[in-house]
């Protein structure tokens, strides 16, 4: 875990905390929805799909592939001065949802960067209760 985390962190939610507490673990978890049968991000109790309560938790598999990206060569915050380049990306999650993230990588160019290549999640420690999902390469 970094010492002094200088970004921006989530602030879990009432709605969240399950997810972030899986985070933690090294898990991801999407909501479901039982009335449409579609599974969804970010976790919320109410389905964007159709608007139903009737959601569950499911745990993805952390399997994703790349849908877009882009290579961030200027800091947007002082806290991202030390990490620039990096990638911030949308991954299709293998249950069919989108999810903003970043892909890490040892050299982040777009020669190594495809739009539908293979990902896998990992989780990155900030403080002692968030656990930030990113994905890498499979």
């Amino acid at each position: 875990m970094t010492q002094a985390y200088k970004k921006p962190i989530p602030s879990p939610q009432g709605e969240s905390d399950h997810y972030w507490q899986k985070a933690k673990e090294g898990e991801l978890w999407l909501r479901k929805c039982n009335a449409c049968g579609e599974a969804y991000f970010y976790p919320r109790d109410i389905s964007p799909c159709c608007f139903s309560r009737d959601t569950t938790w499911i745990k993805a598999s952390g399997k994703a592939t790349l849908f877009t990206y882009g290579i961030v060569e200027r800091a947007p915050h002082p806290g991202f001065v030390e990490d620039v380049p990096f990638v911030t990306a949308i991954v299709e999650l293998e249950e069919g949802p989108t999810m903003p993230t970043n892909i890490v990588m040892e050299d982040p160019t777009p020669e190594k960067l495809q739009v539908g290549m293979a990902l896998e999640v990992v989780f990155e420690e900030i403080t002692d209760t968030i656990s930030l999902p990113k994905f890498k390469p499979a």
